[in-house]
């Protein structure tokens, strides 16, 4: 019989929230609907939801690290506005055009390998759910099991590679939700 995971990672933009490209402002913070009901189900559950997030515009200049820590605290309060909470945030400022490469921006595994040992996590059961290949590809890399959902954000590539990994897919974060907890 199979357990249910030890973790949920989830990526933010697109997958909990709605991705406006660079969000710098508490103000451009909207949960996609359904999503904080999904969060919940996964509390509900005593699992942790870990958000593990590339956010390069810090990099570029676009938005500096206390506007992300303003949106990351609004974000959060809309979840616990409908009871839902997350549990750890990391992120990746990084860009390798702005930054040169580093071993933390998505699809690398840092985040990830962070939050498993901070967390003490059986990396072969934990979950991975995103919009984007980069958000679910650490399933192959480290083990668990990836779900990549659809958003606008989600890209013909992005189905190929996802496809050709053999992860799943789901279209919405509440499908995804759904499908990891009803096969354990």
């Amino acid at each position: 019989m199979k357990r249910i995971p030890d973790a949920v990672f989830l990526d933010r933009d697109g997958t909990v929230m709605e991705d406006a490209h660079y969000i710098k402002s508490p103000d451009q913070v909207r949960l996609i609907p359904g999503a904080a009901a999904a969060v919940k189900r996964i509390n509900d559950a005593k699992v942790p939801a870990i958000v593990i997030t590339n956010q390069s515009g810090i990099a570029r200049g676009i938005f500096k690290l206390e506007d992300y820590e303003a949106v990351r605290r609004h974000f959060e309060s809309l979840l616990e506005a409908e009871g839902a909470h997350i549990d750890a945030s990391y992120f990746c400022p990084h860009h390798p055009s702005v930054t040169g490469p580093c071993d933390c921006r998505k699809p690398a595994t840092r985040m990830f390998e962070d939050a498993i040992r901070d967390f003490r996590l059986n990396p072969a059961n934990v979950a991975y759910i995103g919009d984007r290949w980069r958000d679910v590809s650490a399933s192959k890399k480290l083990g668990g099991r990836g779900i990549m959902i659809s958003s606008h954000m989600t890209t013909g590539e992005d189905r190929r590679k996802v496809q050709a990994d053999g992860i799943e897919t789901a279209p919405s974060l509440e499908a995804a939700v759904e499908m990891l907890f009803r096969s354990y």
